[in-house]
C-alpha cells in the first residue's frame, strides 16, 4: 500500500509540474506581441497603355539623366530602365529616386562572364540572396528581368552560346530564390528579341526559352526601327503572335527606338502600334548604341510628346 501511495504522489507531482509549465508558456505567449502580418505582394497595374519608360546614359549612377529627358520631352516616364552587370548590387538609391518621381525601376540583370549552369546549381546564391533582400527592403515595385534577348546570338547567355534548357533552369532558380526571400514586390519580365529585324535578320522563336507561366509576370519584347521603312506590324507582330502561343501575359515593348532620319514618322507608328495591339506601353532607348537613338530634333521631340498624350505620366 505504501508503494501505491508513493506512486500516486509521484504522478500528482508530475501532473502539477506539467500544469505549471504549460501555464508559464501560456503567459509568455500572451505577453509576447503578435507577429506582424506578412506584407502583401506589391503588384503593378496591367492595363494596356499604362507605361511610358526610358533608358538614358548615366543611369543608375544619377537620376539627373531621367529628369533631363523630362525637360526635353515634357514627359515624365513611369518606368526607368537600367542594366545591372553580374555581381552588381541592387541600386537602391537610384530606385528610391525613381520612386520619389513616381517611376518604377526596370532592372535588366546581365549574366556576363558567368556560366548559367552555375547560377542554376546555386553557386551564386549568396549574391542573389543579397540582391533579393535589398529589393525586398525597398518595398516599392521593381520590374526585374534576367538574360534579356536570349533568343539572339550577341550575348553569351543567348542562342548558340548557352542552351535554352540551362537558361530556363537559371531563370527558375532565381525566381524561386527571390520568392523564398520574400521579395514579393518583383514583377518578372521575360524579355525576348523580335524574331526578325533589319539588322540581325531571322532570329529564333522564343519558345525554347519559355520558363513557364508560374515564373513570369509580364513579357518584354525588344525591337528597333533600323531603317526608314520600318513599321510596327512587321517588326513586332510576328513576335507578339509567337508569344501569344505561349502565354496571355501582358506585353511591354521593353526596349525600342528609331533611327534619327525616320524618327518623327516611326515614333508615331510606334505609339499607334502599341495601342493597336493592346500592349502595356514602351521603353524608349534614348542613348547611343549601334546607332544614335536619342531624341534630338524638334520634329522627333514633338512626335514623342504627341504620342505620350494618351499616357498618364505626360507633363502638360
Amino acid at each position: 500500500m505504501r508503494l501505491i501511495r508513493l506512486l500516486a504522489l509521484g504522478i500528482a507531482v508530475i501532473a502539477a509540474i506539467v500544469i505549471v509549465v504549460a501555464a508559464g508558456r501560456h503567459d509568455q505567449a500572451a505577453a509576447r506581441p503578435p507577429a506582424a502580418p506578412a506584407a502583401p505582394p506589391v503588384t503593378l497595374p496591367a492595363q494596356p497603355g499604362s507605361y511610358l519608360g526610358v533608358y538614358r546614359s548615366g543611369v543608375p549612377g544619377s537620376f539627373t539623366a531621367v529628369t533631363g529627358f523630362t525637360q526635353a520631352t515634357r514627359v515624365r516616364p513611369d518606368v526607368v530602365l537600367y542594366f545591372s552587370g553580374w555581381r552588381e548590387p541592387f541600386q537602391a538609391s537610384f530606385a528610391q529616386a525613381a520612386a520619389r518621381a513616381g517611376a518604377v525601376p526596370l532592372v535588366q540583370m546581365e549574366p556576363g562572364n558567368v556560366r548559367l549552369a552555375a547560377i542554376a546549381s546555386g553557386r551564386y546564391d549568396g549574391y542573389l540572396s543579397s540582391f533579393a533582400e535589398a529589393v525586398r527592403a525597398y518595398r516599392h515595385p521593381v520590374i526585374l528581368s534576367f538574360g534579356h534577348e536570349m533568343n539572339g546570338f550577341w550575348y553569351p547567355w543567348g542562342y548558340g552560346h548557352t542552351s535554352p534548357r540551362v537558361f530556363v533552369a537559371a531563370w527558375r532558380h532565381i525566381v524561386r530564390l527571390f520568392r523564398a526571400a520574400g521579395a514579393d514586390n518583383v514583377t518578372w519580365l521575360w524579355t525576348v528579341n523580335v524574331i526578325h529585324d533589319a539588322q540581325h535578320g531571322a532570329i529564333p522563336r522564343p519558345d525554347p526559352w519559355w520558363p513557364g507561366a508560374t515564373y513570369v509576370t509580364w513579357v518584354g519584347i525588344d525591337g528597333y526601327y533600323f531603317d526608314s521603312s520600318g513599321t510596327f506590324a512587321p517588326l513586332f507582330g510576328p513576335t507578339i503572335a509567337a508569344v501569344r502561343e505561349l502565354t496571355g501575359d501582358p506585353i511591354l515593348v521593353a526596349e525600342t527606338a528609331a533611327i534619327p532620319a525616320a524618327q518623327p514618322a516611326e515614333i508615331t507608328d510606334l505609339f499607334q502600334g502599341v495601342h493597336a495591339y493592346g500592349l502595356l506601353g514602351l521603353v524608349w532607348f534614348d542613348a547611343r548604341g549601334s546607332r544614335d537613338w536619342r531624341l534630338r530634333s524638334p520634329a522627333a521631340l514633338a512626335a514623342f510628346r504627341q504620342g505620350a498624350q494618351a499616357y498618364p505620366r505626360r507633363v502638360p
